[in-house]
């Protein structure tokens, strides 16, 4: 099932100076989700522990990264097909949710039913929760066949984002083989994941990588705690050739965009708001960079937008959308510190 968005003003050119890139419209993006999930969102007054918890059901969706991403996509006026795979029960509502909510997708059956994800929202302390089993079991077959399946998926598609984690049975290095598959059908890998399945494919190499500062001090081996862990850490990961573009992101203090050419500082913009959650801020981030990179514009600039559309993401309960006005303000919001790269001085 296909829908056509209509382009939104937050994306239509660049506020920063940089030029007036085209909007997404015409490009679409595929997005990878290895391991979905129907997302439950429901709200209590007051979490009690003894005694019954009556609960309203906030939003029942399709979940995911790559399938948040492509969401996200369709939301700031870009194109976007997500690829999944669905099994059982709960595999079959996943695409009716899909399909209801008029996102593109295209679906890998298995075997193993999918999963269900709670969020569990507290009204009273403004808290949630996020609980998340770890799905399926996948044979290999199952990978075979998804691999294959996705390279024709790609088509024309410029960028391909591989989103969250993998499900059991899957090795470490399918993500390798991923970025190996796209690369050689001519499109760029944009990669989020955690674990061993990041570190997995860091021996291929994607054409940019995305990383939060748990996942960084993972890679790292050490705390990552401001823009300086973080730019060692990018280095590593340009200079061994596991990433084209390397962005880490620090919270509440903005992200680090690393390119060949230096690494620039993005500092997260001031919320006008108390923050309720951050677990749709990745989602988001990737969702705009790879907008606004599929309709030319430079990676800070699409960085920018990225870091403004987290913030505004922070602003809403568990993975719900974030508004797009607030994203709009405070993209204007976000500051940026340029620091060159030595080794090119005078290139």
């Amino acid at each position: 099932m296909s829908t056509a968005a209509t382009p939104d003003p937050i994306t239509a050119g660049d506020t920063d100076g940089a030029g007036g890139a085209e909007t997404a419209e015409g490009t679409s993006i595929l997005t990878l989700t290895m391991n979905p999930a129907v997302d439950l969102c429901w709200e209590v007054e007051h979490l009690e522990v003894i005694g019954k918890n009556r609960a309203r059901v906030r939003s029942v969706a399709a979940g995911g990264g790559g399938i948040n991403v492509a969401r996200h996509v369709v939301r700031l006026g870009g194109r976007a097909t997500a690829f999944h795979t669905a099994g059982g029960v709960v595999g079959l509502r996943l695409n009716r949710l899909l399909d209801e909510e008029g996102i593109d997708h295209v679906a890998v059956g298995i075997d193993d039913e999918t999963r269900e994800a709670l969020v569990l929202f507290e009204a009273g302390s403004r808290h949630g929760y996020h609980v998340v089993p770890p799905g399926p079991h996948l044979h290999e077959r199952e990978g075979r066949r998804s691999l294959d399946a996705l390279v024709q998926a790609v088509g024309s598609c410029p960028y391909v984002v591989a989103s969250g984690s993998l499900p059991g049975g899957l090795p470490d290095d399918f993500y390798a083989a991923v970025a190996r598959r796209i690369r050689e059908a001519g499109s760029r890998l944009v990669l989020d994941t955690s674990g061993p399945a990041l570190r997995g494919a860091l021996t291929e190499g994607v054409f940019l990588l995305r990383c939060n500062r748990t996942e960084a001090e993972s890679m790292a081996g050490r705390p990552v705690r401001d823009f300086e862990d973080a730019r060692a850490l990018n280095e590593h990961l340009l200079t061994t050739g596991a990433a084209e573009i390397a962005v880490t992101t620090l919270g509440e203090l903005g992200a680090l965009c690393s390119t060949g050419h230096g690494h620039t500082e993005l500092y997260a913009p001031p919320l006008p708001g108390e923050p309720l959650s951050d677990a749709g801020a990745g989602d988001s981030m990737v969702a705009a960079l790879v907008t606004r990179l599929a309709a030319g514009e430079d990676p800070v600039s699409a960085c920018a937008l990225g870091v403004a559309v987290a913030a505004a993401a922070m602003l809403t309960p568990s993975t719900e959308p974030f508004d797009l006005d607030v994203a709009r303000s405070l993209r204007s919001q976000v500051r940026t510190r340029f620091r060159a790269d030595p080794r090119r001085q005078g290139v």
